[in-house]
This record gives structure tokens, C-alpha cells and sequence, in this order.
């Protein structure tokens, strides 16, 4: 008798400690939803690289660097190294001033000036530290 409650016994046990298969639900998203927002991130991350890159090349921004003494090539070769947080807020800067220099303006704003260098110190001291 000892020996078969013993054995009830354990296998309650056994049974209670076990999840049971209606207890496992998944929780993880389905791999399409995850292959989806990665493609997302990293379109989005390629866009924000692509307006930082567009604005270094125009030749307004190309000139005010060399006025000011800014290395755009070490600037251009430091956007691939910015990460996520980093690249969102250049290329909201970047997107600004190129709205700024849109319409093919021949002389640049006080604003857009400012935003333009901002970017710039902003991607060399991304570089230096």
C-alpha cells in the first residue's frame, strides 16, 4: 500500500510539474512578421544612409565644409558607422536641409547653415568617439 501511494504520489507530481500541451501557447511572432520588420529596419536604415550621403554630395554642403574647415570624406565614410538612433536623427537633419537648398535656391539660409554644420560636427564626433 506504502509503495502505491508512493507511486500516485510521484506521479502527481511529475504530472503537476509538467506544462501541459494546452498550456503552450505560442508567444513568438510568425517568421513572416519577423523577416518583415527586419527588411523594414533595414530599408529604413538604407533610406536614412542614402538622404545623409545626398546631402554630403551637393556642392552647397561640399563648399560650406570647406569653408568651415570640415573633412567631408572622413564626414561621407562615418554615415556607414552611425547606428540605428544616430542615422534617424542625421537624416532628419539631412531631409531639412535639403528642403532648405530645394527649388534650386542659389544662396543658403542662416537655418540651413546651422542644420548643415550640425550634421557634419554631429557625424565627426560619431567618428572620434
Amino acid at each position: 500500500m506504502r509503495t502505491l501511494l508512493s507511486i500516485v504520489a510521484v506521479t502527481f507530481l511529475f504530472n503537476a510539474a509538467a506544462p501541459s500541451a494546452n498550456a503552450q501557447v505560442s508567444h513568438a511572432a510568425p517568421q513572416s512578421v519577423l523577416d518583415s520588420a527586419v527588411q523594414d529596419h533595414v530599408t529604413t536604415e538604407a533610406t536614412d544612409r542614402d538622404a545623409v550621403q545626398r546631402l554630403l554630395e551637393r556642392p552647397e554642403v561640399q563648399s560650406l565644409a570647406k569653408d568651415f574647415g570640415l573633412d567631408l570624406r572622413q564626414a561621407k565614410s562615418a554615415v556607414s558607422t552611425l547606428d540605428a538612433e544616430q542615422l534617424a536623427a542625421a537624416a532628419a537633419q539631412a531631409r531639412q536641409a535639403e528642403q532648405g537648398l530645394a527649388g534650386g535656391q542659389s544662396s543658403i539660409t542662416v537655418s540651413t547653415t546651422l542644420i548643415i554644420i550640425g550634421l557634419l560636427v554631429l557625424i565627426l564626433i560619431v567618428v572620434i568617439a
